[in-house]
């Protein structure tokens, strides 16, 4: 039997699919499995930040369409990269065990490797309105700039010094071999990463039960509950990738599922924060909770006003 993986080009998206791929040849001796490359509007879309070019599927709704035109059989995403509204005929079949869910900065080798060190007026790069967010409420006082680009192009270019820092998951730096270049961990709860973060998300054709089963050997349980719980979370809020919203959830060892998460006004100047505890069983229901509590203190009035603003232009190079 032979099974098409559909996966964006980036180093790290062939690195999470080949990762799928050698978990599902080891568990079934006989599988074959090749890989399907396309290019996501995220891709060729390089020269603009992405909060300008739309908010769901950027990097996922050209993969989805091969399995929905039955091209493919499954696709490996980030889950971070997944609207929380599936495609419809899609199912995530499989939550992969996750990676460092948390934020890192990377410096310039000749500046201090902390944010708090960095003097006034500093430049740093984030595609992500997030950590924009979260950078700007801690030190209003440095120059956040766009970067875009895969992960080797953005460490070329800080170390280049287009940028005294930047900003990046841990997740996929490890899984590169990149991780010496980490200057500084950015801590859960006081900085918060992407819904997701860390982990991968397999989706199939729902009525492909054939592969759907095949795929239940990278389900990781305790990751698909607090992952879940997040994506409540934003689904709840109607938020999108591009959107001031994090969120983290972990489960402990007796099942209790604590759930914090954020929402942030595009300048940082006000965020929102909270916290849930229950039980992982009703992870979703933790996520929807913390979400109406957010609401309810007002994050409703943060978010109208972040889809009001036209999104923040693109920097001049740095």
């Amino acid at each position: 039997m032979v099974l098409t993986i559909a996966t964006r080009g980036s180093s790290l998206a062939l690195w999470q699919a080949n990762h799928v791929r050698d978990h599902l040849l080891e568990a079934h001796p006989g599988l074959s499995v090749e890989l399907r490359v396309v290019k996501t509007t995220g891709d060729r879309v390089t020269d603009v930040p992405l909060s300008a070019i739309g908010d769901r599927g950027l990097f996922t709704r050209e993969v989805d369409r091969l399995l929905l035109e039955d091209e493919a059989d499954l696709a490996v995403h980030s889950l971070k990269d997944l609207p929380t509204r599936t495609e419809p005929g899609l199912a995530v079949a499989a939550v992969s065990r996750r990676e460092d869910p948390r934020d890192v900065v990377v410096f310039r080798p000749d500046v201090p490797p902390s944010l708090d060190d960095l003097p006034a007026g500093a430049t740093v790069g984030t595609s992500s309105l997030r950590r924009r967010a979260q950078l700007l409420a801690r030190r209003p006082d440095l120059s956040v700039q766009d970067l875009r680009g895969n992960l080797d192009t953005r460490l070329a270019r800080v170390a280049a010094g287009d940028y005294d820092a930047i900003i990046l998951a841990a997740a996929g730096i490890r899984r590169l071999g990149r991780a010496a270049g980490i200057g500084q961990w950015l801590e859960p709860p006081a900085w918060l990463p992407a819904v997701g973060q860390g982990a991968l998300g397999i989706a199939t054709r729902e009525d492909d039960t054939g592969t759907r089963d095949l795929v239940r050997v990278v389900e990781h349980a305790p990751t698909r509950r607090a992952t879940t719980a997040e994506r409540a979370f934003l689904a709840e809020l109607e938020g999108g990738c591009q959107v001031p919203i994090g969120a983290l959830a972990e489960l402990a060892d007796d099942g209790t599922l604590t759930l914090h998460g954020l929402v942030a006004s595009l300048d940082g100047e006000r965020i929102l924060r909270g916290m849930v505890r229950g039980a992982g069983a009703d992870a979703a229901a933790l996520g929807r909770r913390l979400a109406d509590d957010l609401l309810g203190r007002g994050a409703d009035t943060v978010l109208a006003a972040v889809r009001a603003e036209a999104p923040f232009p693109a920097a001049s190079p740095p």
